[in-house]
């Protein structure tokens, strides 16, 4: 006879012969620079809190104070009683302070792209999404009827050739859209998104650009449509408070008119119970943080450039990074792992990123840099990889 669930031990287990399964870590305490894991004190560098806001005092009481006045839960999803006040505020602030018409707030940056990017194309549409782009994307556009492209990783002669294509087939397509991360989480490079609107606005596409990991980094914190000035030439802005806001919760910003569009056709707006309040308390004042005090911008970069600096010199392979978030390229799973292991063991947590997050001739560890780390913790972080990264022929 059949067993319906003898699979999941079974791949699960075929995952752990190939060192291809995630071991999950437990913090006894908040996930700060210095943190304890399974009772061990080590250098976070594995985290998307990239400006230290999760611990920040202002963002803390400003969480508290939203659950006093509001409660603990919106109570319902938004379009039926969900919807507080507070919610509002906060969309109000997020739109003025990316510089776009509105915005809407998500319960994750996963949901945006899973709830909106159906929505926004459909039988009759193309799709052109870029191959390195986040799974949430990925999901979202396989739940569509649009018809599918993927062009090279940021690769701006590939995606015009795809245009072309597109524009000489019959029928032409009804809509098109053109998807890319802004900051791709697994490698750390940005989208060349000037020369992706301009090719959009050739062919009259939609740009819809994912910028959870841009979001408190670039552009003073605003994101990359900020950081390259493009303004009403990028159509959708998908983000996330998870990572530079230090919180949880997802965002879509744009034009009144996309906003309508989320509120009425998203089902993942629609039918999921509203953020709680104190996620948008502790929101509001992340961006007053980021207005307000751009100290913690400019460490970040300040660490950013200086540790770079220093691994590459070391002769690790960091792809093409341009922001805080920095491979270190291995190759193979059981090295990255092993790599990640003796790391720990020495006091520095930087977790092991294997397929299918990368292809597995590029697994690596991801190390992250946080504002709230000094240059001696980075120095420290140097040295054990340096010294760990020559015992296992990396360098």
């Amino acid at each position: 006879m059949r067993n319906p669930t003898a699979f999941l031990k079974e791949e699960y287990d075929d995952l752990v012969s190939k060192s291809l399964d995630w071991k999950i870590q437990h913090l006894n305490g908040p996930s700060t620079p210095h943190c304890i894991v399974n009772g061990k004190e080590v250098i976070m560098m594995t985290s998307n809190n990239y400006l230290n806001l999760a611990n920040n005092s202002k963002v803390k009481r400003a969480a508290i104070a939203a659950t006093k006045k509001w409660g603990a839960g919106a109570g319902a999803v938004p379009g039926i009683s969900g919807n507080l006040r507070i919610q509002k505020e906060f969309e109000e602030r997020l739109a003025k302070f990316k510089g776009v018409e509105a915005a809407v707030a998500f319960p994750t940056g996963f949901a945006v792209n899973s709830g909106l990017i159906p929505q926004l194309i459909g039988k009759g549409d193309l799709v052109i999404s870029d191959e390195l782009n986040h799974g949430s994307i990925i999901d979202g556009v396989r739940l569509s009827k649009a018809e599918r492209a993927i062009y090279k990783h940021n690769d701006m002669a590939d995606l015009e050739r795809v245009l072309n294509e597109a524009e000489n087939n019959q029928p032409v397509p009804r809509r098109i859209l053109i998807i890319t991360d802004g900051v791709f989480s697994m490698d750390g490079d940005i989208a060349p998104l000037p020369e992706i609107a301009k090719l959009a606005e050739e062919h009259g596409a939609m740009v819809y650009v994912d910028d959870c990991h841009g979001e408190g980094v670039l552009g003073e914190g605003r994101g990359i449509v900020h950081h390259f000035g493009l303004q009403g030439k990028v159509h959708v802005e998908g983000g996330c408070m998870g990572k530079g806001f230090g919180i949880i919760g997802g965002s879509c910003a744009g034009s009144q008119d996309l906003i309508n569009f989320a509120y009425n056709k998203s089902r993942t707006w629609l039918l999921s119970t509203s953020p709680t309040p104190a996620t948008f308390g502790a929101a509001i004042a992340a961006i007053d943080i980021m207005e307000k005090e751009p100290k913690h911008n400019k460490k970040l970069w300040r660490l950013t450039k200086y540790f770079k600096k220093r691994v590459d010199k070391l002769g690790f392979n960091t792809g093409n990074s341009q922001t805080p978030i920095i491979p270190i390229i291995v190759g193979e799973p059981v090295k990255a792992k092993t790599l990640s292991d003796e790391l720990f063991k020495e006091g520095v947590w930087g977790f092991p990123i294997v397929f299918p997050m990368v292809a597995r001739e590029k697994s690596r560890i991801r190390l992250q840099i946080n504002a709230g780390l000094s240059t001696a913790d980075l120095d420290f972080a140097l040295d054990k990889l340096e010294k760990i990264g020559k015992n296992l022929e990396i360098i």
